[in-house]
């Protein structure tokens, strides 16, 4: 598998599509700039669906990769290792954040698992039966994956896209259900850019204390020894230190942008895995919206690097997301003020 195809694959949002939006904005009765961002929100939506003016959101879905990452058993994360199956089922019982907010928000939640560590009877078959391997290994003294099971995971993601794009989805929140996963991203994120572990290593979704954050600074550069020899090669890079849900992700993205679906991506891990997808084609984050700032320094670092401002920033850490749901309502709010407020009067010549 060549992740570089994507680049001839992915073409931007139609350009002139969205002059015509912001054509059509400042003939709007409402004057320009005084809807401030929703104005690009809509124009950028406008883009995406290759029409003006832009059609309402009525099909969203939050799609949620699951997984565990060996990485999480040398004490990295707030979570006990091998226990991202917890986080799913809270949010099938509908007691997480996410559940909570989709039912009010209209939107369906997804949830893939692409490589729990638990066994298959404790979740619903229809989640478990895409996983790509039980776990992940250690990234600082070992693989995470095979570069079988990493294309593997890539091909699954993509599968998913086109699931959701041949159902009708029309805009998709993305997030993750991992422990462990914050080190994966930040590993990426520092090896992409460039950068120290200590400049991208934050405190993750379950805030951890000093020492944990230590014990995570030194496995990201440990990892890190291991990850610059395959910067070339994103699927070596992933089987090196990635893992099925990040891996799965960054297949989702490149897939989304092919089939020109919009994606608001939640935190450090979707972040990382749009760099990821970036290195492969660079037009990809064209159809993406970054949701929220989760106030991690990896994701802050990863949006930059790709030119995407956070919609939201209220320091929601909770992941699951959540974060990037939260700016669903904005998005609606943008597309159905761009499509309904009436145009100006145009003022008749006097004779």
């Amino acid at each position: 598998m060549n992740l570089d195809d994507f680049s001839d694959l992915i073409e931007r949002p139609d350009g002139g599509v969205r002059r015509d939006a912001e054509e059509r904005r400042e003939r709007l009765a409402v004057p320009p700039g005084a809807l401030g961002r929703l104005d690009e929100l809509a124009d950028w939506l406008a883009a995406a669906q290759g029409q003006v003016p832009v059609r309402p959101i009525e099909r969203p879905r939050v799609v949620l990769f699951a997984a565990d990452h060996g990485i999480a058993a040398e004490g990295v994360s707030g979570r006990a290792a091998g226990t991202a199956h917890e986080l799913v089922r809270s949010v099938l019982d509908g007691r997480s954040p996410v559940s909570i907010l989709a039912g009010r928000l209209g939107a369906t939640v997804r949830i893939v698992d692409a490589g729990l560590d638990c066994e298959p009877e404790l979740l619903p078959e229809d989640i478990v039966r895409h996983r790509v391997r039980r776990g992940s290994g250690r990234i600082h003294v070992e693989d995470a994956l095979t570069v079988e099971e990493a294309e593997a995971a890539l091909r699954l993601g993509m599968r998913i896209a086109d699931e959701e794009a041949d159902s009708g989805t029309d805009l998709v929140v993305l997030g993750d259900l991992s422990v462990g996963g914050t080190t994966i991203a930040a590993t990426l994120v520092a090896a992409l850019c460039g950068t120290d572990a200590s400049v991208v290593t934050g405190r993750g979704g379950a805030p951890i204390d000093d020492l944990a954050w230590m014990r995570k600074c030194a496995a990201i550069r440990d990892a890190l020894r291991r990850a610059r020899p395959v910067l070339g090669d994103q699927v070596a890079l992933l089987a090196a230190v990635g893992g099925t849900d990040v891996a799965a992700m960054t297949g989702f993205l490149l897939q989304c942008a092919v089939r020109r679906t919009p994606v608001i991506l939640d935190g450090v891990v979707s972040a990382a895995c749009g760099l990821v997808a970036q290195r492969a084609a660079f037009r990809a984050p064209d159809w993406w919206l970054a949701g929220q700032a989760s106030g991690e320094p990896g994701q802050a670092k990863a949006l930059d690097r790709m030119a995407l401002n956070p919609v939201l920033d209220h320091g929601v850490t909770v992941g699951e997301g959540t974060g990037a749901l939260l700016a669903l309502p904005l998005v609606q709010a943008a597309a159905a003020l761009a499509a309904e407020l009436p145009e100006r009067a145009v003022e008749q010549p006097t004779q």
